[in-house]
């Protein structure tokens, strides 16, 4: 008909043509929408209909059997706008897809088991009860396509795998409904089943319950949790209360997770309690949370895979929350922990100060400081972001010059007083004895109390500094008297970091920037001990309590403590 139309003597008929569309127009509209709307989604899916796993071509034939295909291509919509709304719409509603987060079991389903098979014919398969339930249950509310990581995955194939690692965050967050099975919850659980489920243990549930907008809790039996039927659990004020208990998130992330808006040491903390069966997905689990990949790589070294990971935080995000732990240090770099669980500790929090305060700070400064907040607002301005160099951590920071320790030891740990320049005294717990002077054997050592900087300077992670306490492992191990006051050795000779003077053009908003910066210079922060070794570079001294420290006044900060330090 539509050729007719074309080859039409009179102009009158061939414009009727274009108020058409010929089929062949409209499948390449189609294809062009399959393709973007399937190229983020999971490779494989189990269509809940047909009880079958489907690969993208299956996916797209299914398609093409439905009626809302061949209500699309006999469309006649002549409006290109109009015409790709309307089949974007029945292409979206089509190929949405839901997720199932849940506790594996010793023994589940998987791809081979599966694979050309329908899983309501698998009578003998280990664990297939909950497969089945999970399509029946998602059919039930009109979806069509499911995804389960036990069996949508071919574990044998490391590229596969690999790249399923690096997207699993991104599928469950654009899945249109994810289903938490609760294997140990049932109707006849005590109140508050959920907040001691085991299913909060785990690593990898902690991304699958952020990164969905829409979720459901179901009981061991596929009832709703609570008999709560209504279509997203993030919006019960009584299951989201729940989840807060458990796993310490606010509403607010557990509603609307964005990891850029939440620093790193608070999401390490949340995945400090979490255990994996795979010792690697500790690191491996937290892609999508930080927006940070690394390449997989199992059979490694926790300690390993975990330096690799936080390496790549502190370096491509430049966020130095991720140094603020308590705990062992790791041979991967001694400002990183050995194990998660030193995050689990609540950082520091130093005193907020008020507008009022200040103000007050400020007209002091502008009367006796202005030149020094000045020059350090230029220092730390002009800092460059942390890097890694052959896991040398390259560190911006404030340095405080250790001038004397004095020892003293309480049960099974060690406690030193210390002075250090421009600081007040303050105390550092540890399990390891310090390298420092001793009478016996008086060896020069330099000890630096540093606080680490962010060049970014309106970043809470500097504004207001968290809690940073540590740990290296030394080789150098010399005996010292208890309660005798010793003094590490030679000042800093380091002047690669010395302020060489500008022409600086004042303005009032530089100034007052300069002046806030320096204000909150003189609060309390969380400090760690670094020790440096022969060739130079520094270590991080372990530290089993935060150590906090404070200038003694704005004067004892000169220029020559900004610099940027090479920790092994």
């Amino acid at each position: 008909m539509l050729s007719k139309l074309e080859n039409a003597p009179d102009t009158q008929t061939r414009k009727l043509r274009q108020q058409y569309i010929n089929p062949s127009e409209a499948e390449r509209d189609i294809r062009v929408t399959i393709n973007a709307q399937l190229d983020n989604a999971p490779r494989r899916l189990l269509n809940t209909f047909t009880r079958r796993l489907c690969d993208r071509v299956g996916q797209i034939n299914a398609f093409k059997t439905s009626t809302e295909y061949k209500e699309l291509l006999s469309s006649t919509l002549v409006h290109v706008d109009l015409r790709m709304e309307r089949i974007k719409d029945v292409v979206e509603k089509y190929f949405r897809y839901v997720t199932l987060s849940h506790r594996w079991e010793e023994k589940e389903p998987r791809l081979n088991d599966i694979q050309d098979k329908v899983v309501d014919d698998l009578k003998s398969v280990v664990g297939i009860g909950k497969l089945q339930s999970f399509c029946k249950t998602a059919r039930a509310v009109k979806y069509r396509w499911g995804w389960i990581d036990t069996c949508c995955i071919n574990q044998a194939d490391p590229t596969e795998v690999q790249k399923s690692l690096n997207s699993m965050f991104e599928w469950y967050s654009t899945s249109a409904l994810t289903m938490v099975y609760l294997s140990d919850v049932s109707r006849s659980s005590k109140p508050r089943a959920l907040a001691r489920s085991e299913w909060n243990t785990r690593a990898w549930t902690l991304p699958e319950l952020l990164a969905p907008k829409v979720i459901r809790f179901y009981q061991n039996d596929w009832t709703p949790y609570l008999n709560d039927h209504s279509d997203n659990h993030k919006l019960s004020d009584a299951i989201v209360q729940e989840l807060k208990d458990a796993t310490e998130i606010d509403a607010e992330a557990l509603a609307d997770f964005n990891c850029r808006k939440i620093n790193a040491r608070k999401k390490l903390q949340w995945a400090s309690t979490r255990v994996t069966t795979e010792q690697e997905d500790i690191a491996y689990s937290l892609f999508g949370i930080f927006d940070v990949q690394i390449h997989p790589m199992y059979g490694e070294r926790k300690e390993k895979v975990l330096g690799r990971f936080l390496e790549k935080v502190v370096a491509e995000l430049g966020d130095i929350s991720a140094l603020d732990w308590v705990g062992q240090s790791s041979k991967f770099n001694s400002c990183l922990p050995a194990d998660i669980t030193s995050y689990k500790a609540p950082p520091y929090t130093p005193p907020s100060l008020s507008e009022h305060d200040v103000q007050t700070s400020i007209s002091l400064l502008q009367q006796t400081a202005m030149d020094l907040a000045l020059k350090l607002y230029a220092l730390l301005e002009n800092l460059k972001a942390p890097r890694f160099a052959d896991r040398r951590l390259h560190l911006p920071c404030i340095a405080f010059r250790v001038t004397a320790v004095k020892r003293s030891r309480a049960q099974d740990q060690e406690i030193y007083e210390a002075k250090a320049d421009g600081l007040h005294d303050l105390l550092i717990t540890t399990k390891d004895k310090l390298i420092q002077f001793s009478p016996p054997r008086p060896t020069m050592h330099t000890f630096l109390l540093v606080r680490p900087c962010n060049r970014y300077l309106d970043l809470p992670d500097f504004a207001e500094p968290s809690g940073l306490a540590e740990l290296p492992d030394v080789a150098d191990d010399t005996q010292s008297k208890e309660g005798s006051w010793s003094a590490p050795g030679s000042p800093l000779q380091d002047s690669r970091g010395r302020f060489h003077e500008a022409q600086v053009s004042v303005d009032s908003k530089l100034s007052d920037r300069a002046l806030r910066l320096t204000a909150r210079l003189t609060q309390p922060f969380g400090a760690f001990l670094l020790a440096q070794q022969r060739g130079g570079e520094y270590k991080r001294i372990a530290s089993d309590h935060d150590i906090i420290a404070r200038v003694k006044n704005l004067s004892s900060i000169i220029p020559d403590m900004v610099k940027t330090l090479e920790i092994l």
